[in-house]
């Protein structure tokens, strides 16, 4: 019978010693579980642009990080299309382990003991790739939202947008248009969800479009083709096009402005 191939793992810790520790302790399981070490980073951001093309089968992920923590980087890892099975690392975080155990997320405590390793490596094998509504919902349990990047499938690779950058996003059939000053990126989400994530960010102007707080610089007024007014616009700042305010959310975008 062939033995299966060993078991391809990628670090993420924003600590050398710490990833130097488990490439040791990876090490003294390879006789019980054979693995391989096929790629590490310090941040999340560096994981994401490396990891796709190293095509690991599980990735063990320090929950907190500067810049992008653990959580966020499994949100964005779950829109490749076999991503890999994701095992968080943590010191002693009741709210992050609450998050993960009600949503069958596996972890690892620190200092992180070979048997409970060797254990989260066999459960990541039996149970495939990380599943983004498992992560979004404990996310949310522990408190780590909003994002602060969105990520973006493009021909195998993840590409990060930062949600600081974004002037509106917009509804258009299953997709949402993400709008920074340079160009356009098409995001798989629903855009309710995408309202009630960054609800201190962004504002709905219509149903089909959220705007940045931030980003408004004024209103103009709308005319139909008898010249007469028919509504507002609003004025953005990093983009030409001016987006039309709807009756019903016209009071709440005008306190805004005013506020």
């Amino acid at each position: 019978m062939t033995a299966p191939a060993p078991l391809r793992v990628f670090l993420v810790d924003d600590e050398q010693p710490a990833r130097a520790r488990m490439r040791e302790v990876l090490g003294d399981l390879a006789a019980e579980l054979p693995n391989v070490v096929v790629g590490e980073a310090a941040t999340g951001q560096e994981a994401l642009g490396t990891l796709p093309a190293a095509a690991p089968d599980v990735v063990l992920v320090d929950i907190h990080m500067p810049q992008m923590s653990g959580m966020e980087f499994a949100r964005h890892l779950a829109i490749l299309d076999a991503p890999p099975a994701v095992v968080f690392v943590t010191a002693h975080d009741q709210y992050a382990i609450e998050a993960f155990e009600v949503n069958a997320l596996d972890y690892l405590l620190k200092p992180v003991r070979a048997a409970r390793l060797a254990g989260a490596l066999a459960k990541a094998r039996a149970t495939g790739g990380v599943r983004r509504e498992a992560v979004d919902r404990a996310a949310v349990q522990a408190g780590q939202v909003p994002r602060r990047f969105f990520s973006i499938g493009e021909r195998g690779k993840i590409l990060l947008v930062s949600v600081a950058d974004v002037v509106y996003l917009k509804a258009e059939l299953k997709y949402v248009t993400v709008r920074t000053p340079d160009r356009e990126h098409l995001l798989e989400e629903a855009l309710t969800g995408l309202e009630q994530e960054f609800a201190g960010i962004f504002v709905r102007i219509h149903r089909s479009c959220l705007v940045a707080r931030r980003r408004i610089r004024g209103f103009e007024r709308v005319t139909d083709e008898d010249g007469e007014g028919a509504g507002w616009a609003v004025i953005l700042d990093g983009v030409a096009e001016k987006l039309p305010v709807s009756r019903r959310q016209w009071p709440a975008v005008k306190a805004l402005a005013n506020g």
